[in-house]
């Protein structure tokens, strides 16, 4: 079965400010990196690949440098991964910074008769090593969650089967990072409504058509 058309923009997503939590710092974020995609892992929404990140310097920017550091078989949580993070920072940028830290892998959704699908980047969650203000983001980019595939097309069934298992996810995120997600910014591709994507508006029995922007 072909992947899942993933939009180029968040369908939705939802941002947990840690400040008064946990600690900052890449150990703390690491660490709760960590503690999320447990959480995720036995919903089966996400299983870690890899760790990505970009890096920039106060006053200049981005650099346009990315690095990227395989994580499979490894808890996320090691206390060698840091050490090994910062040993990426690039020779020529001694003051360079990590931007916030992307978790990259795949998880499982249901398709219209039950059936597990494995995909890649299925959900995604985000992390900052930002010495102050620690953070964390979990977004989605798949119609797999909502009402309506990305042609406006009523998925009943799809919905059912997948957005259950992400609401549960996040409550159950909430209730491990003892704080309440805030919902994100919405995009062209939809917005983060309670523990859901919110219900587009249903005319002649169809959602928006957003496939102009795939």
């Amino acid at each position: 079965m072909p992947r899942l058309i993933r939009a180029p923009r968040e369908c939705a997503s939802w941002f947990w400010d840690l400040d008064d939590v946990t600690a900052p710092g890449l150990e703390a974020a690491l660490e709760t990196a960590a503690r999320m995609c447990a959480v995720l892992r036995d919903h089966g929404l996400l299983d870690p690949v890899s760790l990505e990140w970009n890096w920039f310097e106060v006053g200049k920017g981005g650099l346009g440098i990315h690095s990227r550091l395989d994580v499979v078989g490894r808890p996320l949580d090691d206390v060698t991964l840091a050490e090994e993070m910062r040993a990426c920072q690039p020779v020529g940028h001694p003051a360079a910074e990590m931007s916030a830290i992307l978790v990259v892998g795949s998880g499982t959704w249901l398709d219209a008769e039950g059936s597990p699908r494995r995909e890649p980047r299925l959900v995604e969650v985000t992390v900052s090593p930002d010495p102050v203000g620690p953070s964390a983001e979990l977004a989605v980019h798949h119609y797999v969650w909502g009402p309506c595939d990305f042609r406006g097309r009523q998925q009943p069934a799809v919905y059912a089967h997948n957005a259950p298992r992400l609401a549960a996810a996040l409550r159950n995120l909430d209730e491990l990072l003892g704080t309440a997600a805030e919902s994100g910014e919405p995009t062209y591709f939809g917005a983060a409504e309670g523990y859901g994507i919110k219900a587009p508006e249903i005319i002649d029995g169809s959602g928006p058509e957003l496939t102009d922007l795939l």
